[in-house]
């Protein structure tokens, strides 16, 4: 069964039609979901991509938190459905209290766009279950707001409960811990500032974005496998049409 990925678009959004490239290479079937809608589409995962929603007024995904779509995003993730935000999109989860803590301003106050090395902590996530315990891989960041930080008492939970799925190897931002990507409890929210998509091919430099992809097309397939036995109710059914190209 082809996975159906929801790609969120937000005014501001800028790295959309990267994941809508990487996903469909690796056979899945993708529609960008624009922010105003109140249902996604039939979408097996949802991807909130990076760039600035809304022009980071306020605060990164501040304003995005209140998007009609994100009472749908909020619904899936309540069903057990993949969810994964993207640098931007990592924000706009924990904006939205989908994940915890919060990404302010890099220390040094200075923009990052490098490839970065990272170390996979736990393979129990919608992102990582292709991967290997302490695999290392070099996926690029690209952002100004990626410093993580929470208080003590999360930053234990975090660490208890195995919930943090990708650490730095050479912390680009001054994030706590060394922290990259965290998960929620259900282990189907995950949020990470490093792009995967922007390792998904050779040319890119990297290829090793693809066994975090693969891993979140195979947790969308295994959702859509439950959703084909439930009857539909409400929005229409049926395949996701593909969307691909440039602006």
């Amino acid at each position: 069964m082809t996975a159906r990925i929801g790609v969120v678009l937000f005014p501001g959004t800028n790295c959309e039609h990267d994941i809508v490239h990487a996903v469909t290479r690796m056979g899945a079937e993708a529609e960008i979901l624009f922010h105003d809608r109140h249902d996604l589409g039939g979408a097996d995962a949802v991807v909130i991509p990076g760039g600035f929603a809304h022009g980071d007024y306020l605060r990164t995904g501040a304003i995005a938190r209140f998007s009609p779509i994100m009472e749908a995003v909020r619904r899936h993730a309540a069903a057990a459905g993949p969810v994964v935000g993207i640098c931007n999109g990592f924000q706009v989860l924990c904006e939205a209290g989908m994940l915890p803590g919060a990404l302010q301003k890099n220390a040094g106050l200075r923009f990052v766009c490098a490839p970065v090395r990272l170390r996979v902590e736990t393979t129990a996530s919608v992102l990582t279950s292709a991967a290997e315990p302490g695999q290392v891989l070099r996926i690029p960041v690209n952002h100004f707001e990626g410093n993580y930080v929470c208080d003590r008492a999360t930053l234990e939970r975090l660490r208890a409960d195995d919930r943090v799925v990708l650490r730095y190897l050479d912390n680009p931002n001054g994030s706590l811990d060394d922290i990259a990507g965290i998960c929620d409890e259900g282990r189907n929210v995950v949020g990470l500032m490093p792009h995967p998509e922007r390792a998904s091919e050779s040319i890119l430099g990297s290829t090793d974005g693809v066994v975090l992809l693969r891993s979140l097309l195979d947790a969308a397939g295994a959702a859509g496998a439950v959703n084909a036995t439930v009857p539909a109710s409400g929005s229409a059914s049926g395949s996701m049409p593909v969307v691909a190209g440039s602006r």
